[in-house]
């Protein structure tokens, strides 16, 4: 909600809950409008745009419910929880005109868009190899009991842990990836379930750590971990002939993105312990505080994607895009070696002028 207010061109015409009393709280706290049900969020024909930010489990059928209804989509990861069911989805999307998109948007955000800005412009020669950590840090011994959102819900700590830290996850640095290098053509993933059930919750086998090595269709390869069991790291590095592109958090839109050279010195081989900083191209977007773990805009998407609408052409995180997000982080999190089918077309840097 503090991000949807930078942006006022946004207005929300109403939520809706299956709880009750989690909508009235919110409702009552953020002063929108409650829905009585789903059919009346839909029914007035008021919203262009429904964000579907549901437990991954209700995903699909909220998605579908919404573009049969004749709205756009922006849902939160993944699309679905089957590749087959996000191929339907964006199939159904296509044939009805609308678009379908996915979250997570910070590649949207300056700090990506700095990165790649130092990629194009050959900053670090030529790019050869990603290091992309996702890791959360031992999340069963924090005190997740006790996390509230701003109207008092909790984390929903089943959820998270049912549908697991890599579907979760991977995306902020894939979306990253994506962009940078194009598609992703084939996945070489162990996964495994590392904690207990009294730690992360029985009657599931979901990984919480899972390492894949990516190997994009251009001849780019990364690797990107995530794990609820590591120390906390978020770092990406990019290795190119002429030195590395480093980020050190992908859940800050405003993280400093530096350039390292390295050269050589007498009999050796010199990372410089000096580094200059990239800097953003093109317009900034609003930026918002810190709030709990990440230092985000969380509505870069939806606004990207209503301004697309506006503008007559695509959103750049929906259709093909957000298919392909979708099935190589399924792909990450149920491990072995995996072809990758969907694809997509290159998408156009960020300006937010």
């Amino acid at each position: 909600m503090p991000s949807l207010a930078t942006f006022p061109g946004l207005t929300i015409t109403g939520a809706w809950d299956i709880d009750a009393g989690r909508l009235s709280a919110f409702t009552t706290h953020w002063g929108v409008r409650a829905a009585t049900s789903f059919d009346d969020l839909l029914g007035d024909g008021a919203p262009t745009i429904i964000l579907n930010l549901t437990d991954p489990t209700a995903h699909a059928a909220i998605n579908r419910a919404a573009i049969e209804a004749g709205r756009h989509v922006w849902c939160e990861k993944p699309l679905a929880l089957t590749v087959e069911d996000a191929v339907a989805l964006r199939d159904l999307a296509a044939e009805r005109g609308l678009y379908l998109a996915s979250a997570p948007c910070s590649v949207l955000g300056r700090a990506a868009q700095s990165a790649w800005a130092a990629v194009r412009d050959n900053r670090i020669g030529k790019p050869r190899l990603v290091y992309a950590e996702l890791d959360d840090d031992f999340i069963p011994a924090a005190p997740h009991q006790h996390w509230r959102s701003a109207s008092g819900a909790p984390w929903p700590a089943e959820g998270e842990f049912r549908t697991g830290c890599t579907l979760e996850h991977a995306g902020y640095y894939l979306g990253w990836l994506m962009a940078m290098f194009g598609p992703v053509e084939r996945v070489v993933s162990g996964a495994a379930r590392l904690l207990d059930d009294h730690q992360t919750g029985g009657g599931h086998t979901t990984p919480d750590y899972a390492s894949a090595s990516l190997f994009f269709a251009g001849g780019m390869v990364a690797r990107l971990t995530c794990s609820i069991v590591a120390r906390h790291d978020h770092r990406l590095r990019i290795f190119g002939d002429g030195g590395i592109v480093e980020v050190e958090e992908a859940w800050a839109n405003a993280a400093p993105v530096r350039i390292r050279k390295r050269f050589t010195l007498r009999r050796r081989l010199i990372n410089s312990p000096f580094a200059a900083r990239a800097a953003a191209p093109g317009a900034p977007h609003p930026l918002v505080g810190r709030k709990g773990a990440a230092s985000m805009n969380f509505a870069l998407g939806v606004a990207e994607m209503a301004q697309a609408i506006a503008a007559g052409r695509a959103p750049r995180l929906a259709g093909d895009y957000a298919l392909h997000l979708t099935e190589v982080s399924i792909a990450m999190q149920a491990g072995g070696e995996h072809r990758i089918a969907s694809r997509f077309d290159a998408m156009a840097p960020m300006d937010w002028s």
